[in-house]
């Protein structure tokens, strides 16, 4: 049989043998900027000139001692959520539920506070951090459950979850804990004073902020410090591996997905403490749905997370400040959409290489 060949340029996706740790660092970086291009691309079309948006955002978010604690009061929310789904994703599990634990975590610590009004701040907060946390981690525990018990995805259960969450709260704002003083309003009455958490330095940074950085330490150091962390790295590489080993998988779905939700509801608890000081519809505006991409964004590492977070709530921040010029408020969101798309897209480089080169026709030319 005669072999002929024939050569063509090709361009082939070669998967690497360890993910590049080069690339690991680049995609999010040109995620960010391609999004701010796309982002220029759009205000540009609207009639708004993109570098003066752009600065404008900046001055709102940094340009004053305000605007920084602003933005630290909207970092906040984002570290606790987004390290709640980073240890989740870590371990492959995809808790897209953080907006409900979120909601959980702000109605048990509302219920704390409403229910036993008198009691003094020692008691008092040291209860509303694990009702929070406590109702965040059981939130997250029933998909948990489906999961570990029948290979539910997760992905459907945690979403649908946030919904469920979400109505109830405003279940409870329009009807038994409405305020009967409030003007009508969807919110509960106010909580005492000592269901308040403390501010830093005269602004409305609180006490959430210490509860993010010494969450995002422990974490660190449980994922690289002790046999639980090992455990949930190595079933976030290789399951089967991990079974083979002897990992207890199922009770690691459920720890894991507890710890994930117990973070976000943490998240609830100081959003409702430090900021509303009651409970109230949409005590979120998606916090637990952009930590998803702050978790993705700082590649699922503890430390990274809290700076990821700053850097969204100052995109936050800006958003708000240039709606005085008339640009939409839907602009951070598009700019936070652009991002994770550029990131998902760009995830591909770290784990497969571009090969270009000839290609060689088979036998007799085909």
């Amino acid at each position: 049989m005669a072999v002929s060949s024939a050569t063509r340029s090709f361009i082939r996706w070669e998967k690497r043998l360890q993910p590049s740790r080069i690339m690991s660092v680049i995609v999010p970086v040109v995620s960010v900027i391609l999004a701010l291009i796309i982002g220029a691309f759009f205000l540009s079309a609207t009639g708004f000139e993109p570098l003066k948006v752009y600065e404008k955002m900046f001055n709102g978010a940094f340009g004053s001692r305000y605007g920084i604690s602003e933005t630290i009061v909207k970092a906040v929310p984002l570290m606790l959520a987004g390290l709640g789904i980073s240890v989740a994703f870590r371990m492959l599990l995809w808790n897209i539920g953080a907006e409900g634990q979120l909601y959980m975590g702000a109605f048990g610590a509302s219920w704390v506070a409403l229910t036993f009004p008198q009691l003094p701040a020692y008691i008092m907060l040291p209860a509303m951090f694990f009702a929070g946390c406590l109702m965040g981690g059981l939130w997250a525990l029933i998909p948990a459950f489906f999961r570990a018990k029948w290979e539910v995805n997760e992905v459907i259960t945690t979403l649908m979850l946030n919904y469920v969450a979400i109505f109830w709260v405003d279940y409870l704002v329009y009807g038994p804990w409405k305020d009967p003083e409030g003007f009508n309003f969807p919110l509960t009455a106010s909580f005492s004073e000592a269901a308040t958490l403390p501010t830093i330095f005269g602004t409305r940074v609180h006490l959430g902020l210490i509860f993010a950085l010494v969450s995002a330490l422990v974490l660190a150091v449980i994922l690289w410090h002790t046999r639980w962390g090992y455990e949930i790295r190595v079933i976030g590489e290789s399951a089967r591996a991990a079974h083979y080993a002897g990992i207890n998988i199922k009770r690691n779905i459920m720890l894991v997905m507890f710890l994930s939700g117990a973070l976000a509801g943490l998240a609830g608890m100081s959003e409702v403490a430090g900021i509303a000081h009651r409970l109230q519809h949409g005590i979120s505006p998606g916090y637990g749905y952009t930590a998803i991409i702050v978790a993705w964004l700082a590649k699922l590492h503890p430390f990274m997370i809290i700076l990821v977070s700053f850097f969204f709530g100052a995109l936050i921040v800006g958003g708000y400040s240039v709606q005085i010029s008339g640009v939409p408020a839907a602009t951070v969101s598009m700019l936070q959409g652009a991002i994770l798309f550029f990131l998902l897209g760009g995830e591909l480089l770290t784990y497969y290489r571009i090969r270009f080169g000839p290609k060689v026709g088979d036998v007799n030319g085909k």
